[in-house]
């Protein structure tokens, strides 16, 4: 496993050695005392500078890393771009020959103040002018699941019943790549938000699954992470229309489930006149 002393120590010595950093601080899963820590982890720092053009126009000083077998420069990609969003901070991922994977983030000193937000997984390795005192300890806070109010509850439960309908269109027209693309990227999200949100119900909205609800499993029932597990199917048609129905009938329960314990109204009629229309096509 990589040694995180060996990282910080070497990190520390440019920034120490040069000037124009003036604070230090690990972000991410490193910083976060409920993940068990492994080697394929990110190296989440953030540096504080001074003279902020210069590390972009002379880019020596990261020469101390290492040659990255493999980066990307986000902030100088046209993908993904938002023109409407002030550019503040600029970010180099990198991974290295030893594997060590280092995901750097420059932030200009003068915009601290009014740009610069502290995350709850914050842990400061060096800080020259005292700009990150009284950082409490680190921890999850601002990953945990938030919960919903009536509105966006409604809003995902009709989401989700009314896209069903386009997955269950692909299938039966036999468009595989359709419908695989509808229900991954536009009625999954829908679902997870469901599922989390029951989590989170669990645990007073105290809690995070981590992104992409990696650490759900440790959160909910063993049949029922087993049956969600059954609704990521391959590219069999048949296979399909039972994974879709079975997330349909996971829905169900849980829309129910939350819907009752937050005191909420639950449009049944939706849900059953969905689930009648998606079997209905399969059918014909």
């Amino acid at each position: 496993m990589i040694n995180q002393n060996d990282i910080q120590n070497k990190i520390l010595n440019i920034a120490k050695a040069d000037d124009r950093i003036r604070a230090v601080i690990l972000n991410g899963s490193r910083a976060n005392p409920n993940v068990n820590p492994d080697k394929y982890q990110d190296f989440d720092i953030v540096f504080i500078v001074k003279d902020f053009d210069s590390f972009l126009t002379d880019r020596s000083w990261m020469n101390v890393l290492g040659k990255p077998i493999l980066q990307q420069l986000p902030d100088e990609m046209d993908l993904g771009r938002n023109e409407n969003e002030e550019k503040i901070s600029f970010g180099f991922l990198m991974i290295f020959e030893d594997e060590n994977r280092i995901d750097l983030t420059l932030f200009p000193c003068e915009k601290f103040e009014t740009h610069f937000k502290i995350d709850s997984l914050s842990i400061v390795w060096l800080d020259k002018d005292n700009l990150l005192k009284n950082i409490p300890k680190p921890s999850d806070e601002d990953y945990h699941i938030t919960k919903p109010n009536q509105q966006e509850f409604s809003e995902v439960c009709n989401e989700f019943w009314w896209t069903i309908t386009y997955v269950a269109k692909g299938l039966k027209r036999e468009e595989i790549i359709y419908a695989k693309d509808m229900m991954e990227n536009v009625v999954r999200p829908m679902f997870w938000q469901l599922i989390e949100w029951n989590i989170g119900c669990k645990h007073n909205f105290r809690i995070s699954v981590g992104k992409s609800g990696k650490f759900a499993k440790n959160f909910i029932t063993e049949s029922l992470f087993e049956n969600i597990l059954k609704t990521y199917s391959d590219s069999n048609i048949d296979n399909n229309w039972n994974a879709l129905l079975l997330m349909a009938k996971i829905f169900n329960d849980e829309q129910n489930k939350l819907g009752k314990e937050l005191n909420f109204q639950i449009n049944a009629t939706e849900a059953e006149n969905s689930s009648k229309y998606i079997q209905k096509i399969q059918l014909e």
